[in-house]
């Protein structure tokens, strides 16, 4: 019996409907970040699991999707597990006057054999590699690799699948898409308000009303030394970051479970609980982090956000000062952000947009102080959405414009030249291939299709030179040249 097809948990395949639509994505955020100056790399699926570890905090690194060894070692691991039951029957079938020791293991499996076995159990034995957890680390690590071919500061951007080994659930997939920006090199905030026009740009483009949520980890540091668990900083950082997801009580239980007092707990009430504008919560800070270098280096920063890109005025996103966001990736060090769908209509919760500035991340790799910051589209999530409030625009949905319908061989092999003057044309055609097929079945294949226009050929058309063109969308049919119509539809 055939085994039933089937793929991977939190992975999808994409029609080519989707596709169109997954493109006009890309594209759209592509151009931006060209008109912006950013320049495009790769990176490859995997990179060395001493590259990603250690990066995204315990409960990132426990989604890394580690690749086992192939070959020859994974084999012979095999037969060490083997030699791990060999040793559980011994221990549980045989009646023996002494307890089952290394030693009577060695004796039945051979020493040597054994010995061998044993420098199977280093974890790097099994697996050296990992698929990509996000562009923002391989991206770091290329840069230090590649530090001497790069003019600094250096824009770069990404558009390319990671990996996460996460529960699948609406808008949360094991395989997506990231399409990343980069400035690295420049201290400048000036790259952090950029990033915010170019997220404008792009929600514009998409017509999609977005809320653009700002903070600095600077704050989130001074918050954790005013509380007095400056220490402990990225246990705050990791369970503020989860408010939205398991409400304030959540975060207070998480924060007593991992060793934050209740006398700090109680301090971090306040900043929980306010409310307001930006500008209020702004005074609010400054007041609550009055004793706090790094805290008011951080609000400083933020003041100078805001206020640029209010010189700047945005096209359609809003932006607001979220006190409570805190984005659980480790290797952030100032500003972060997180964007939101905007629109009533919507009841995507998720975050489609994040990023952050990082200043220290290339210095794992042994290139310190080189400050960068980024942001990164979640493709994925922005389809979802986009598909949700329908604001795919009708040209998206089909990838040819025009169809060849004729009535036999004869008709077929005139309308080759027609259509290859279309092609030239730039645009998007193509001829039933088989000739014979009734008028019913290619006009058919043209629906099915979403073929907005059909070139009908017979013999008139042939006689004359006047081909007869169809508005798949309206049904209305003209009489016009090949050169008339190319010029109609281009």
């Amino acid at each position: 019996m055939a085994q039933k097809p089937s793929i991977p948990k939190g992975t999808r395949d994409f029609s080519p409907q989707e596709m169109v639509r997954r493109n006009y994505i890309f594209d759209t955020i592509k151009k931006t970040f060209q008109r912006y100056g950013y320049l495009p790399i790769e990176t490859p699926a995997m990179e060395n699991l001493s590259t990603l570890m250690g990066k995204y905090g315990d409960e990132g690194d426990k989604l890394i999707f580690k690749i086992l060894n192939s070959g020859e070692l994974w084999a012979e691991d095999l037969v060490k597990n083997q030699a791990d039951r060999l040793k559980e029957i011994l221990s549980n079938e045989l009646t023996l006057g002494s307890p089952i020791t290394e030693d009577l293991i060695k004796a039945v499996v051979g020493y040597k054999f054994y010995d061998e076995l044993i420098k199977l159990t280093k974890p790097k034995d099994v697996s050296e590699k990992a698929l990509r957890y996000d562009l923002t680390v391989p991206f770091a690590r290329y840069v230090v690799q590649h530090q001497h071919e790069i003019s600094f500061p250096f824009k770069r951007y990404q558009i390319q699948p990671v990996w996460r080994a996460d529960r699948p659930q609406k808008g949360r997939y094991r395989e997506f898409y990231q399409c990343d920006a980069d400035v690295i090199g420049s201290n400048s905030l000036l790259n952090e308000v950029e990033l915010v026009q170019m997220m404008d740009d792009v929600f514009t483009a998409f017509g999609l009303g977005v809320m653009i949520k700002i903070n600095n980890r600077k704050i989130l540091s001074g918050i954790a030394e005013v509380i007095g668990e400056k220490e402990k900083i990225v246990t705050i950082t990791v369970a503020i970051d989860k408010l939205d997801k398991i409400g304030k009580e959540g975060v207070n239980k998480e924060l007593q479970e991992n060793g934050i007092g209740a006398e700090a707990i109680q301090k971090l009430q306040p900043l929980i609980d306010f409310t307001g504008s930006t500008a209020e919560k702004l005074s609010f800070l400054k007041s609550l982090l009055a004793s706090s270098e790094i805290g008011l280096k951080g609000i400083e920063e933020l003041e100078y956000v805001f206020k640029t890109i209010d010189s700047c005025k945005l096209a359609s996103a809003k932006c607001e000062l979220d006190i409570t966001l805190a984005r659980g990736l480790n290797y952030y060090t100032g500003a972060i952000f997180e964007v939101k769908v905007n629109d009533a209509r919507s009841e995507f919760t998720s975050s489609i947009t994040g990023g952050g500035r990082y200043d220290d991340l290339t210095g794992i790799f042994g290139l310190p102080n080189m400050s960068g910051v980024g942001i990164s589209f979640g493709a994925d999530r922005i389809y979802d959405v986009l598909l949700e409030l329908n604001l795919f625009p009708e040209s998206v949905t089909a990838s040819t414009k025009l169809l060849f319908v004729t009535f036999g061989e004869t008709e077929q092999a005139y309308c080759l030249p027609l259509l290859a003057n279309a092609r030239k044309a730039g645009i998007n055609s193509e001829v039933y291939p088989d000739a014979t097929a009734k008028m019913k079945k290619q006009m058919g294949y043209a629906d099915d299709k979403k073929v907005p226009f059909v070139v009908i050929i017979g013999g008139d058309e042939m006689q004359s030179g006047l081909l007869t063109l169809k508005n798949m969308t309206s049904g209305e049919q003209e009489k016009l040249t090949i050169d008339q119509i190319i010029d109609r539809l281009k």
